[in-house]
């Protein structure tokens, strides 16, 4: 797996994290919970994902990750870095490291869409709302 420094203290690393470690980072960068069973089926079937790594302790403080058909649709979600660290870049590394597989592997014309949780954040990277030509929706399974 590809590894860079983000800074001295942490590391970019491709990889996913095992289902806990998902689980308590959305937990703890207050995002909604998966269930055990979404998590363990799911993130096998990612794209590609990235950790932060905070190198004093090994332990994982960041994420993000891409599903999709890798062809026609890529999806960029669970973007979660974790409160105590946050402000050091990490996101925007995270991001980088996202955008850069995408580019590398995604055909022209390919569709790339997310859910923007933080105002401000993906414009930088070029993303826009859909709005008012197309409506974002969700729903969840019971």
């Amino acid at each position: 797996m590809a590894e860079r420094d983000a800074n001295e203290t942490y590391t970019i690393r491709e990889e996913l994290p095992d289902p806990e470690t998902f689980a308590g980072l959305r937990a703890a960068a207050d995002l909604p919970a998966r269930s055990p069973e979404g998590l363990e089926r799911g993130l096998p079937n990612s794209l590609y994902g990235v950790v932060a790594l905070y190198e004093p302790t090994g332990e994982i403080v960041g994420m993000g990750r891409i599903v999709g058909d890798d062809g026609t649709v890529y999806h960029i979600c669970d973007m979660a870095v974790h409160p105590d660290h946050q402000r050091q870049g990490l996101g925007t590394q995270v991001m980088e490291a996202l955008e850069g597989y995408i580019e590398e592997t995604a055909p022209p014309d390919a569709y790339v869409n997310l859910i923007a949780d933080v105002e401000g954040f993906y414009e930088d990277f070029g993303y826009e709302e859909v709005g008012p030509a197309s409506q974002g929706m969700y729903r969840r399974t019971e």
